[in-house]
């Protein structure tokens, strides 16, 4: 059951996240955790269950290009989908995610139907 995905959200702004969780939780995805930073990140996927990660790319201590490398590289955490979330469309970027295995791009500010829209694409087509 897709509502049953647990999500993490990880920017290194707290309102965001709190934005990201709300509109997550108005699309049926109630359960969420939050990290400030890419490093705070993987010590609680490698520390608890999550099936999603939806993650800013701009971050301190460790980005979200590099949070989703350590993620593909970690063979208990590679099967997760990441969505990566950026104030930026940079083509290079978008590539740069693609390349490195993201499941999804979505641009700030994006609303709750883009937002949803990506998330339930990505559980349909990996399946979850």
């Amino acid at each position: 059951m897709a509502n049953a995905l647990r999500f993490l959200i990880v920017d290194d702004f707290s309102t965001m996240r709190r934005i990201v969780r709300n509109l997550l939780k108005e699309s049926g995805f109630a359960d969420a955790d939050e990290a400030e930073d890419g490093v705070v990140a993987i010590s609680k996927l490698r520390a608890s269950k999550f099936d999603f990660v939806v993650t800013d790319i701009n971050m301190p201590n460790m980005n979200g290009f590099q949070l989703l490398n350590e993620i593909k590289q970690d063979e208990k955490l590679k099967h997760l989908p990441v969505l990566m979330v950026t104030a930026e469309a940079r083509k290079e970027d978008i590539v740069a995610a693609a390349q490195g295995g993201a499941a999804g791009y979505i641009v700030k500010p994006f609303t709750k139907a883009t937002l949803e829209e990506k998330v339930n694409l990505i559980i349909k087509k990996l399946d979850l």
